[in-house]
């Protein structure tokens, strides 16, 4: 295992390099949170592609493909598709507006009343993210160094928070696009085959497993249906998301880059299928679905191979723990502390911002090590966020988007209504139910139309600035909205 480590320990001291050389280009708020707007198209792919995948991805995907066989793909499929769509339909037009938040998106569409409220919801969705991210390190570091839970948390999150706080997103973008490499040979290229091959190939896969392991469908119709109302429409209105959009260099950039990334999303869920199917061959009586990654990596994979398909593994954790962490602090940051001050002045300068969102990135970043050594259960703190997430703000953010007529009164009534409707029928149904989601969004939509329909329209002033900012006529929005539509 000698050599496992050393490319393991080689990965993590590359990581806070790029923290390190990150921090050198993090000279203004632009550049420290969203890249200064300046990423292309193979670096955007990259690093879309990294911040989607993440543990959840890797790990639980592998599961659910030793649970359900092909089918299993579903849930990380359904993170492509969003991906797709929010490139195809929406990212053009969220890159063109030069806001730095959803918050900001909402404030500008409606007139500067919806930020706090929408901010609270979004921060506690990264927040939850950045959790569930950091437990998985745990998982990991188990497996290469039989390493206490706590310990195990505290230095994969510490090192996240490090480099994220060096460089901000210029550092999670240089890290991310190592990840994205090393998750393509170490899951992509050699898991997968390896694991195959190991398992007779799909012939013996075939002749091994029941029928409805190679069933498209046999993870079950509600469940899928589930998923995409979770996932696709929670990759439409995500903030860490968003905050990739957000450093695209162009809308064509954002759209094309996106397509890419969400494709390869789509052959990433195969794969993970696959090598769980495969596992389920070699391991049929595994404790845990989801130990199904680590006990073929540990088992199956010749040395060296092993340290950098682990390594893989801590790149999808990291990648996803370092976006959801910076959201989770620009959010905090920009959309509720400063407005909780009563901030709407523009800001004398870029410079001065930087030491603030760099404090709130280690503040956030302590607060998530914290709660992860406090939390077991990762699926309910991921359902939570998610919940939340699409119950509270997908109908004000796609009806702003979409629908003229959509009002800021509308719009908290949904973020209020959706809100605590999921929050009380998770109470009611239990957590990991699939009612909360459906009528939280239900009671979100009614609220919004009937709210909307019964206030006053948009100020046409705000409308016209609106459009102004949609189609890339007007200068960078700054952290707060302007007095005159407070």
């Amino acid at each position: 295992m000698a050599v496992d480590y050393t490319v393991i320990v080689v990965y993590l001291a590359g990581m806070l390099a790029m923290g390190w050389w990150g921090m050198r280009r993090a000279r203004s708020k632009s550049e420290f949170l969203v890249a200064g707007r300046r990423l292309g198209p193979v670096m955007y792919s990259g690093t879309m592609a990294a911040i989607v995948l993440g543990g959840a991805s890797t790990i639980g995907g592998v599961g659910l493909g030793y649970r359900y066989g092909l089918s299993g793909a579903w849930m990380v499929f359904t993170i492509g598709l969003g991906l797709l769509a929010l490139s195809v339909f929406f990212s053009a037009r969220i890159a063109r507006l030069k806001v730095y938040t959803v918050s900001e998106m909402l404030d500008l569409r409606y007139g500067g009343r919806a930020g706090v409220i929408s901010g609270v919801v979004m921060w506690a969705y990264t927040l939850m993210l950045a959790v569930t991210s950091t437990i998985a390190y745990a998982t990991i570091f188990d497996v290469l160094f039989d390493m206490n839970r706590t310990l195990a948390i505290v230095i994969g999150g510490s090192i996240v928070v490090a480099y994220s706080t060096l460089g901000g997103m210029w550092s999670i973008t240089l890290t991310d696009m190592v990840q994205f490499v090393v998750k393509t040979i170490g899951v992509l290229l050699l898991l997968l085959p390896i694991a195959v091959v190991k398992a007779g190939g799909f012939g013996a896969m075939k002749a091994k497993l029941p029928a409805s392991y190679f069933d498209p469908l046999g993870i079950g119709g509600e469940t899928i249906f589930t998923y995409v109302l979770i996932y696709t429409f929670g990759m439409l209105i995500g903030q860490d998301i968003w905050q990739r959009v957000f450093t695209a260099r162009s809308d064509r950039t954002a759209r094309w880059g996106g397509t890419v990334a969400g494709t390869y999303c789509l052959a990433y869920a195969l794969a993970g299928a696959v090598i769980g199917t495969a596992a389920k061959v070699l391991y049929p009586r595994l404790g845990s679905p989801d130990d199904a990654f680590a006990t073929v990596v540990k088992a199956e994979l010749p040395v060296g191979v092993r340290g950098l398909v682990l390594a893989a593994a801590l790149a999808a954790v990291m990648s996803t723990s370092s976006g959801a962490l910076i959201a989770c602090a620009t959010v905090a940051n920009n959309d509720i502390w400063s407005r909780l001050r009563g901030i709407t002045e523009r800001s004398s300068g870029d410079h001065d911002e930087v030491g603030g969102n760099r404090a709130f990135i280690l503040i956030m970043g302590v607060a998530v090590i914290g709660t992860a050594i406090a939390l077991n259960n990762v699926v309910e703190a991921l359902t939570v966020a998610y919940n939340l997430l699409v119950g509270g703000l997908l109908v004000p953010i796609l009806g702003g988007l979409l629908w003229k007529r959509g009002t800021a009164q509308g719009a908290l009534a949904s973020v209020l209504v959706g809100g605590l409707a999921v929050i009380g029928l998770m109470a009611g149904y239990g957590i990991l139910a699939n009612e909360p989601v459906y009528y939280g969004l239900l009671a979100s939509l009614a609220a919004y139309v009937a709210v909307s329909l019964a206030t006053r329209p948009t100020d046409e002033t705000v409308l016209a600035t609106w459009r102004e900012r949609l189609a890339g006529r007007s200068s960078e929005l700054v952290s707060e909205p302007a007095p005159a539509h407070q």
